[in-house]
Order: C-alpha cells, then sequence, then structure tokens
C-alpha cells in the first residue's frame, strides 16, 4: 500500500504542476482574473494533498488500514474537490455544464477534512 500511496502523490503532485503551468501560461489569456484564481485554488489544494500523501507512508503510528482509509478519502476528496473547480472555472469552454455537477465540490472539500481529521484523531488517541 505504500508504494501505491507514494506513486498516487507523486501523479497528483505531477498533475497538479502541470495544471498551474497550463493555468499560468493558456488559461490566463482566455480566462478572468476570478476564474483563473478560482482554477488555482484546485491546483493549490491538489498540490497540499499530493504532499500529505507523499508523508503518509512515513507516519509509522498509524495502522494500515488507517492509512488506507486516509488515502481513499484524500483521493477521491480531490477529484470531487478540485477536478469539480476546474470544471466550473473553465465551463464557458465546453459543452457540458460543470454546474450541474457543482455540488460535488463541499463534498470533496469534506472527504478531505475527514481524512485529515481522521490523521488528527488517531494520533489523538495514540
Amino acid at each position: 500500500m505504500e508504494k501505491k500511496i507514494i506513486y498516487t502523490g507523486a501523479l497528483m503532485g505531477m498533475i497538479a504542476i502541470i495544471f498551474g503551468a497550463f493555468g499560468a501560461h493558456a488559461l490566463k489569456k482566455i480566462l478572468t482574473p476570478e476564474l483563473l484564481a478560482t482554477f488555482e485554488t484546485g491546483v493549490r489544494y491538489q498540490m497540499y494533498q499530493a504532499f500529505f500523501l507523499l508523508l503518509l507512508p512515513s507516519f509509522k503510528l498509524l495502522t494500515e488500514k488507517t492509512k488506507k482509509t486516509i488515502y481513499y478519502l484524500i483521493v477521491v476528496g480531490v477529484v470531487l474537490f478540485s477536478g469539480s473547480i476546474y470544471g466550473l472555472a473553465t465551463n464557458y469552454l465546453t459543452p457540458f455544464d460543470f454546474k450541474t455537477i457543482g455540488f460535488v465540490t463541499p463534498i470533496g472539500g469534506l472527504l478531505i477534512i475527514i481524512g485529515w481529521g481522521l490523521l488528527f484523531y488517531r494520533y489523538l488517541k495514540i
């Protein structure tokens, strides 16, 4: 599981860097400053979670089950949170109306919070 967590964290970080560069160069020319800031929020939170995943295997006091649970909470949370933010920020560039699935943004954020909260709770109990 450790290899999978590190692999996912590295991939998530790489994608965040690619999306950040895409936003700074290509999207800067076509998005409003507000939409670009929204897009950058998705990138920033994705990168935070990538770093978190890269560190997660080093938390030796956590059980493998807890690490696995945190991993899935963070990954699904990022897909829903950052993914929906990317879609909402670039909504008018695609034929799909991402506003119809905008409700998943707070769900993704909640899953990320629960992942961090589980880490806090488990260390509080140790």
